[in-house]
């Protein structure tokens, strides 16, 4: 027994039913719907790299790292958020992952420190075959299963995006990516300049600017920062007139509707969207900094992804004095400061490049079919969840304008189906397979500087059941009640 999981057979490998890779929020929630939906008597374990659950939420320390998505969509269905706060904080998402998994006795099919190296498809045995790096063993171990799932999000958890900084490697200060956060690091006192403008930017500001002597976010270009408040007034309402359990229920309706209601002003009326975000923003700017150009994008709302901050967090701090916005190229970074295109300077203590995240898919793993390698980017992904041609996979995706654990769910919500499917059947492989031509299209569509390799390292869109997800809405429709037979072939 490892985590309450029995060992396979007489070779001494692991086999399952159902192999989940990554034990992130995605991952859990999937683990539930299949203890709660899927076959009755279907096997699964989860492997996990790390020592302990909650991918992004473990990985990232850097300060103020938190949800940039309201946690009642954020979080899972079955197990209500039970706090006040519209946007939690990172340890507070883990702990929350945790209880959530222990209550349900998914944290027993855990297996940590099991490291996913390769996974080959045999067809002879019509299973998957995992090498598996496992801490403190020389030699990898094999673990076997009929089907892999894979929550392993869409970046790179040891490469960051790399992005062209001028002479960056002559700074003499400390030079930190909030991907890799050094513990306890002391910036008391001292001058920072962020590089970046997105969400971790807009994050860490406010937080540093608290014991810093300055932090100035530096940007080539602005992006849309809206204000949300940490404590809802239709949220507080719902939990004082109705009974805690529809109170829940009817709260993250509330949200859902709020963020999809949002997104599709933005999306058909970009210019009324526009004066509402601006009029907001000059509201909360202090008298020297200006609108345009510092929050003047060059886009429409939600071309890109928003930046949220809590109660106005990241004015307040611009207001404070102790942080600032500059809008401006860098020219070179010398052993003390930092040139800048226009001829100014700064000299910062500190440079922390929130410059992006790299985008990678399936976390890594070399992926085969019969000893014959393949990528990803070539072929199309079906109900944006499987891939064409590969018998028994199915990765987790979730929304670039909502919460991305709602598309993960419908996902997850897809694959219980699928699993019953084929039991019905007596199937032992499931197979996406395109019925016609179909024009290729992007499965992500913001134009976010971290999204510009999106074509080489995600599956292809098409038109169809090979149509990105886009409306929550539709694809939980869908994947509870639509076909799971179109394009997929059982045998």
């Amino acid at each position: 027994m490892a985590n309450g999981i029995p060992n396979g057979g007489p070779s001494g490998d692991l086999f399952f039913d159902i192999v989940i890779v990554g034990a992130g929020i995605s991952a859990i929630n999937a683990a539930y719907r299949i203890q709660t939906e899927g076959p009755a008597d279907a096997t699964y374990a989860i492997l996990e790299g790390r020592d302990t659950l909650g991918g992004t939420w473990d990985l990232f320390r850097y300060p103020g790292i938190r949800s940039d998505s309201d946690i009642f969509t954020f979080g899972f269905p079955w197990s209500p958020w039970k706090q006040n706060a519209s946007l939690a904080s990172a340890d507070q998402i883990k702990n929350y992952m945790r209880q959530a998994a222990e209550s349900q006795g998914i944290d027993q099919h855990i297996l940590y420190r099991y490291s996913v190296v390769s996974a080959n498809w045999s067809p002879e045995a019509k299973n998957w075959e995992l090498q598996v790096a496992v801490a403190g063993q020389d030699q990898p171990r094999i673990v076997r299963s009929r089907f892999l799932l894979l929550g392993t999000g869409y970046y790179d958890y040891e490469k960051p995006l790399e992005a062209v900084i001028p002479g960056i490697e002559s700074f003499s200060g400390k030079v930190i990516h909030p991907q890799f956060w050094p513990k306890d690091y002391d910036y008391a006192g001292k001058d920072i300049v962020i590089i970046g403008s997105g969400a971790t930017a807009v994050t860490v500001l406010p937080a540093m600017a608290e014991k810093a002597k300055h932090v100035t976010m530096l940007q080539r270009s602005p992006g849309y920062v809206f204000s949300l408040p940490s404590n809802s007034i239709i949220t507080t309402l719902l939990f004082s007139i109705l009974p805690v359990s529809l109170a829940h229920y009817f709260n993250r309706i509330f949200w859902l509707l709020r963020s999809h209601f949002t997104t599709v002003l933005c999306r058909t009326c970009p210019g009324l969207a526009k004066l509402v975000i601006k009029h907001a923003t000059i509201k909360q700017l202090p008298p020297d900094i200006p609108w345009d150009p510092n929050f003047k994008p060059r886009y429409n709302p939600w071309e890109q992804r928003f930046c949220a901050c809590v109660d106005g967090d990241f004015f307040a701090a611009l207001r404070s004095g102790k942080a600032g916005v500059i809008t401006g190229t860098i020219k070179t970074v010398t052993e003390k400061t930092i040139e800048l295109d226009s001829g100014a300077s700064l000299r910062p203590d500190v440079i922390v490049t929130a410059t992006g995240l790299k985008l990678r898919f399936g976390g890594g793993i070399r992926f085969s079919k019969d000893g014959q390698t393949f990528k990803w980017s070539d072929k199309f992904a079906w109900r944006a969840a499987m891939l064409q041609d590969v018998p028994n996979l199915l990765f987790l995706t979730g929304y670039e304008t909502a919460s991305w654990t709602l598309g993960a769910d419908v996902s997850a919500r897809l694959f219980v189906r699928i699993l019953n499917e084929m039991q019905n059947r007596g199937a032992e492989m499931a197979v996406p397979r395109p019925s016609r031509a179909m024009p290729e299209k992007p499965m992500m569509s913001l134009t976010s500087t971290y999204l510009k390799t999106v074509k080489e390292v995600l599956p292809k869109a098409g038109t169809g059941v090979w149509a990105a997800k886009t409306n929550y809405f539709v694809d939980m429709a869908r994947a509870k009640w639509g076909s799971v037979t179109a394009d997929l072939e059982f045998s």
